[in-house]
C-alpha cells in the first residue's frame, strides 16, 4: 500500500464513479464479507458500515466514502490479494477501518440492527 494512500480510495470522487461502486458492493459485499468473516476484528462495523452506505438519507459524502471503501473490499484484485488467506484482507481492514472511523457519526442505530440481523443469519457465523 505504498504506492497508494489509505486517503486516496476514500476520496469520493465522480457521483457516476460512486454509482458504479455501489452496483459493485450491492452485488459482492456479502459473498465476500462471508469469506472475510473471521478475519474483520469489527465485522459488525463493516455490516452497519453497508447499511449506512446503502442507506439514502445517507449524506452524499458519507455514502460515497464508505462505498469507496466496500468497493475495495470487495474487488478480488487490489495491493494485496486477498487469496494470501490472512494477509491478503489486512490492506482491506485498513480502509475499512478508516472509512469507518471517519463516517462513525453517521451510522445509526438502525444500521446496526440492520447488521446484528444479518449477523445471527444463517449464512454469518459468529
Amino acid at each position: 500500500m505504498d504506492d497508494i494512500k489509505i486517503g486516496e480510495i476514500l476520496l469520493p470522487g465522480e457521483e457516476s464513479d460512486t454509482e458504479r461502486r455501489a452496483r459493485k458492493v450491492k452485488s459482492g459485499f456479502w459473498p465476500v464479507f462471508r469469506k472475510a468473516f473471521r478475519q474483520l476484528p469489527f465485522a459488525r462495523d463493516v455490516a452497519a458500515g453497508y447499511y449506512c452506505a446503502i442507506d439514502p438519507t445517507t449524506p452524499k459524502t458519507v455514502r460515497a466514502i464508505l462505498i469507496a471503501a466496500l468497493a475495495y473490499f470487495v474487488m478480488p484484485f487490489d495491493m494485496l490479494p486477498d487469496l494470501l488467506a490472512v494477509v491478503g484482507f489486512t490492506d482491506d481492514v485498513a480502509v475499512l477501518a478508516a472509512a469507518i472511523a471517519a463516517v462513525r457519526a453517521n451510522i445509526r442505530p438502525d444500521h446496526y440492527a440492520r447488521a446484528d440481523e444479518a449477523l445471527d443469519g444463517a449464512d454469518v457465523k459468529r
